[in-house]
C-alpha cells in the first residue's frame, strides 16, 4: 500500500460559516464519490483558503457533520499571490491506496478556472 494525493478546489459564495460549511460538503462529498474513498482509507487532508475566507475552520465541519471524526486535518490559508482565485477552498486528500489508484482531480464553480 502506498499513499497518493487527490486535489480539489471549490469558490465559496461568501465568508460566512454557513457558506465555507456548504463549500466544504460539496466538494469533499464529489471527490469521494469521484475517487470511491473510504473515509476509513484517508491518512489525512489538508485544507487551505484564500485570505478573504476566515469565518471558520473548514476541518470543523468536516469532522462534525461528514464523519471525518478519526481523520487527521489541518487547515491553512494560501499564500497570498496577486490576482489570484478570490473565495476559493482547496483540498488535499492524502488517501493510502493501491499503486494502480489513479487520483481523479475535483475542481468546481469559478475554481475550474485553476486546471485546463
Amino acid at each position: 500500500m502506498i499513499t497518493k494525493g487527490i486535489r480539489g478546489a471549490i469558490t465559496v459564495d461568501e465568508n460566512s460559516e454557513t457558506s465555507i460549511n456548504e463549500a466544504v460538503s460539496i466538494l469533499l462529498n464529489e471527490m469521494l464519490l469521484k475517487n470511491n474513498i473510504e473515509i476509513k482509507n484517508i491518512s489525512h487532508i489538508i485544507f487551505t483558503t484564500s485570505k478573504d475566507l476566515n469565518a471558520t475552520f473548514p476541518a470543523k465541519f468536516a469532522r462534525h457533520n461528514l464523519g471525518f471524526e478519526k481523520t487527521a486535518m489541518m487547515c491553512f490559508h494560501e499564500l497570498d499571490v496577486p490576482n489570484s482565485l478570490p473565495m476559493c477552498l482547496r483540498v488535499l486528500i492524502v488517501l493510502n491506496c493501491d499503486e494502480n489508484f489513479e487520483p481523479k482531480f475535483v475542481y468546481l464553480k469559478d475554481a475550474a478556472k485553476l486546471r485546463d
